[in-house]
């Protein structure tokens, strides 16, 4: 029979004290070493929550995945996309954001944590200009809070050091065939992708 946990007087039954390190880590604006790691970072993750439920989203770029406006501000450029905007319709309704910052190769996550606002502002726009071309709109992050994540996922995942384990898994393409009961031509889907993505990284 399931033993589910559903108060937190239950929940803390089963774990410690925070250690001091895990209490003195949060911030409310930007120290040099948290600022040094995410302008290094090319990648994060955002999430947002609207209505219906919780999203997640991967953002990347070819530099910083971010711009630091000042040690209480982010700013994050909207790049081309598939036109769902689940994280921007989210924002809209709901500010609340959450980002995780990565650096390849090392084992400190950045967490950062605050309130969003959607900005078309050209001057805001121009500061990412890519190849040309510029992001539709720029999602503006006010920091609450920005902390360090042990690094003991990272380091019991492997994710830096095992080497590549994408091997036989399925491709998009696959998975839309396999949605769709065979419908969506998943091959071609996969065949064009290389050549699509390059023409609309910007």
């Amino acid at each position: 029979m399931p033993v589910w946990v559903e108060t937190l007087e239950d929940l803390h039954r089963y774990y410690g004290t925070p250690a001091e390190a895990s209490q003195i880590k949060v911030t409310t604006r930007l120290t040099s070493g948290y600022r040094a790691h995410i302008e290094r970072a090319r990648f994060c993750i955002l999430a947002t929550v609207g209505p219906e439920g919780t999203d997640c989203s991967p953002r990347g770029d070819e530099g910083p995945v971010v711009r630091i406006q000042d040690a209480r501000t982010l700013l994050l450029p909207d790049w081309k996309g598939n036109e769902r905007i689940d994280s921007l319709r989210n924002i809209i309704r709901d500010g609340r954001v959450s980002l995780l910052f990565l650096v390849a190769g090392s084992n400190v996550a950045i967490r950062a944590n605050g309130q969003a606002k959607i900005s078309a502002d050209p001057e805001l726009s121009r500061l990412f200009e890519r190849q040309g071309k510029l992001p539709r709109t720029v999602i503006v992050i006010h920091l609450r809070e920005v902390y360090s994540q042990c690094a003991r996922a990272l380091i019991r995942s492997g994710l830096w050091t095992d080497g590549d384990s994408s091997a036989d898994l399925p491709s998009i393409g696959d998975m839309l065939k396999e949605i769709t009961a065979g419908e969506f031509d998943g091959a071609r889907y996969d065949a064009e992708w290389p050549e699509r993505a390059k023409q609309t990284m910007w």
